[in-house]
């Protein structure tokens, strides 16, 4: 079912025009929300997707949003977010902001009438997931979590050689991804205010990879985890049991993990190098390896998760067929029923 358009006009401010029909031109006009690191390179590979083009960017700082567009030519340059969702030339919002702001800011995107992108985790809980994505649905808005390693090539790679079966039934999945970060409780990925803590920082690509092979939630669940001065989660360790099939997911601020994923079947193994940013994968018959795959990219990755939402929202859909809502649901509650195991 088409959806409503994210705000052209003459119906631009789109949320109660009540015209229902897919973006009229070939091109989506992004505004980023938050312009910090991972919004600098989603800004530097977004200049490489011909159906996308950055025209706004805001931030909490007027002078950090003008250096922003200075470097990546982004238009207009805004000081708080809600000039930018109000912007009738803007389509598409992603947020980049932290981890406890993604609720409140897309459900203002969406009630500005824009399309949303919003970095992962989408929300940091199952119901405000829930609750988010029901906003979405009843305003008619298109809303997706980035998680980006979905749309990379040699993630896709690796599913379709498992579903054709290449290495047979899939018994295992060890996946870690865990960087030394020194503890700073004002830090960002330490702030408890912030929905800081490696889990919802890191320890979604794993959780979102056993998602990607398995598409359940595990039976059973054993953590293993080590907290922080402050109480947040620096070291995460989850077995996951899904009866006869068993995921090992690992993540750390306390030290730097092989951030490698492995896919283990019966008649071979997959192997995944930075699976989270992964640009190649290796398919093993026990220890000889008969296949591997390298993607061509030009940028850091984001271009083909950029490209592949800006054609949904081209085309007038309301959820990605990649990441769908289903998905970002059952990130959150796996990793609810991972930090209700850390304790009171």
């Amino acid at each position: 079912m088409p959806g409503h358009p994210p705000g052209r006009s003459p119906a631009a401010g789109g949320a109660r025009s009540g015209a229902w029909r897919a973006v009229d031109v070939s091109v989506v006009r992004w505004g980023i929300v938050g312009p910090g690191r991972i919004a600098e390179r989603f800004a530097s590979d977004l200049r490489r997707v011909p159906n996308a083009r950055l025209v706004a960017v805001a931030s909490r700082s007027l002078a950090t949003a003008e250096a922003f567009v200075a470097r990546h030519g982004a238009g207009r340059a805004y000081v708080g977010y809600q000039q930018l969702f109000d912007d009738e030339g803007v389509d598409a919002v992603y947020i980049a902001t932290p981890h406890s702001l993604h609720a409140s800011q897309s459900r203002a995107a969406i009630a500005a009438g824009k399309a949303v992108l919003c970095e992962k985790p989408l929300t940091v809980s199952p119901d405000e997931c829930r609750d988010l994505q029901h906003y979405a649905r009843s305003e008619r808005r298109y809303l997706v979590e980035g998680m980006w390693t979905w749309f990379l090539p040699a993630i896709r790679r690796a599913r379709e050689w498992i579903d054709a079966g290449r290495i047979g039934r899939v018994r295992h999945i060890r996946a870690d991804f865990g960087y030394p970060l020194p503890y700073d409780p004002r830090g960002r990925e330490y702030d408890s205010a912030l929905a800081g803590g490696c889990l919802l920082d890191m320890g979604i690509y794993p959780v979102a990879l056993a998602r990607l092979v398995f598409g359940e939630q595990p039976a059973r669940l054993e953590v293993l985890h080590h907290l922080a001065p402050n109480g947040v989660d620096d070291d995460v360790v989850a077995l996951c049991g899904y009866d006869d099939r068993t995921a090992i997911l690992a993540a750390s601020f306390r030290c730097k993990l092989p951030n490698c994923a492995y896919l283990v079947g019966e008649e071979g193994h997959i192997a995944i190098p930075d699976f989270w940013r992964a640009d190649s994968c290796h398919l093993y018959e026990l220890d000889e390896r008969k296949d591997s795959f390298r993607d061509d990219r030009q940028g850091t990755g984001f271009e083909f998760e950029i490209a592949a939402v800006s054609a949904d929202i081209l085309a007038g859909r309301l959820e990605s067929a990649t990441v769908t809502a289903a998905d970002s649901l059952a990130f959150q509650l796996h990793m609810a029923r991972i930090k209700a195991q850390f304790g009171p």
